[in-house]
């Protein structure tokens, strides 16, 4: 489409931008406090929750047990989530990353992430779809930190309940958000998008797609669109195509877009094809990664806890002093999960702590991202894997709650940025050739 190898630049797939001078500048001031950036403007007071005057908001165990009673019922019958999210809604944590100024928890990445992780543990496929909506929260909130205040429609939609979803995957394209096999037109008043969009979590529920598309024609060479469709748009249509092995309630359907109109006011973005400077495609990669690595450490959390406690449990004939927990490869085996969960939990943690801190890692932040996100996903498929062996063949009876993890951790590999990419940016940034064109 774009006729330009070159007009992608990997070299910035997560470039550091205004973003963090802005973080750094706070920083380097002495405004932070205890690991949470402090602001001073009118526009972002998110500090009240990082006072140590009172704990920031949080689900009730309650409401969690409700969604993990409820998470095999909709996986058997691959059904959407509806009374999680009316109870997530009615909670407020559609806002959980909105700044309190604006009616939201005011969370930070570090405090979602451990709050998304923590959902995980109950609700593996909520907690996804969650976090498909929460990204933009926080693509918005980075936005403001920078005097950006173009997106806070977000902060509104978000504290009045509204759903927003993510319309980048796109069948043949491997650079996700800098280049798309959709098209942009440029028309009065704003964009006709056209093109097929997948992995729609939410799909019943979005009010808004989160979706590019290229303007191949644009002025000064090929440009992505980074808009905001409304789901009522002429045009529209919500295609219902999943039926997968795992995360079955996020209900991922495709939307297919046919011209539809996207007024100026709800377009976040038009940047050159490839470029990954401005703050709005650093936050795309620092936020949804970072959420992504917390979700599917929550569900090696909750493998860890039932290979524990199916290991008490388990007895056997030839081991009278206590049954399984006193066979010594059993004790390996959650020593081995443990160690790894322990490194993945250590590497998600540093990297949302040094985000939220304004750490200047430069261009080793993208290296980072990807590794975060990657060594989450693997370190969690081998913990459920070593949790199945260690409760045995009950976890592979359908219904049984491992079974249900299996399936859903295998899902993690499938985000961007899988195996492949991942190490072909890890790869290039560590030797120094990122941005070198041809891609190969």
């Amino acid at each position: 489409m774009l006729g330009q190898p070159a007009a992608v630049e990997l070299s910035s797939a997560v470039r550091t931008s205004d973003v963090h001078d802005s973080r750094r500048k706070r920083r380097d001031s002495g405004d932070v406090h205890r690991g949470r950036m402090r602001t001073t403007d009118d526009t972002m007071t998110t500090t009240a929750t990082a006072t140590l005057d009172r704990p920031a908001p949080t689900l009730t165990e309650e409401m969690l047990e409700r969604f993990r009673d409820r998470a095999g019922a909709l996986d058997r019958t691959n059904t959407y989530f509806d009374a999680d999210l009316a109870e997530l809604r009615e909670a407020g944590y559609l806002a959980a990353a909105v700044p309190e100024h604006f009616g939201g928890w005011g969370l930070d990445l570090a405090q979602l992430a451990a709050s998304q992780r923590r959902l995980a543990r109950y609700a593996p496929a909520t907690a996804l779809a969650m976090t498909m909506h929460s990204y933009w929260i926080g693509i918005a909130v980075e936005c403001e930190r920078v005097g950006d205040t173009s997106l806070r429609w977000i902060f509104d939609a978000a504290v009045a309940g509204e759903v927003i979803a993510a319309g980048h995957a796109e069948a043949g394209n491997d650079i996700p958000v800098l280049l798309s096999t959709c098209t942009a037109r440029r028309v009065p008043g704003g964009y006709e998008l056209t093109g097929r969009k997948q992995f729609g979590s939410n799909g019943p529920a979005w009010r808004w797609l989160g979706a590019h598309a290229i303007d191949a024609d644009a002025p000064g060479g090929p440009h992505v669109v980074h808009a905001f469709v409304e789901r009522t748009s002429p045009g529209v249509t919500v295609v219902e195509t999943w039926d997968t092995l795992g995360m079955r309630p996020t209900q991922s359907h495709d939307t297919v877009l046919e011209a539809v109109f996207v007024p100026d006011e709800k377009i976040g973005r038009v940047v050159p094809a490839g470029d990954a400077s401005d703050v709005f495609i650093v936050a795309m990669a620092m936020w949804p990664l970072s959420l992504m690595a917390a979700v599917y450490l929550g569900i090696a959390d909750r493998a860890l806890e039932l290979a524990t406690a199916g290991a008490r449990r388990k007895q056997s004939m030839a081991i009278p002093r206590g049954g399984y927990a006193y066979n010594p490869f059993v004790q390996h085996q959650i020593a081995e999960m443990y160690l790894e969960l322990d490194a993945a939990s250590a590497t998600l943690e540093r990297f949302v702590d040094d985000w939220v801190a304004g750490a200047d890692h430069g261009d080793a932040w993208v290296p980072k991202v990807y590794s975060v996100k990657w060594r989450a996903v693997e370190a969690a498929k081998r913990v459920v894997d070593v949790a199945l062996d260690v409760v045995g063949g009950a976890a592979m009876f359908a219904g049984h709650e491992l079974e249900r993890l299996y399936r859903d951790v295998r899902c993690g590999g499938f985000h961007p940025g899988n195996d492949a990419l991942t190490h072909e940016l890890v790869g290039k940034a560590v030797l120094g050739v990122l941005g070198e064109q041809p891609r190969w």
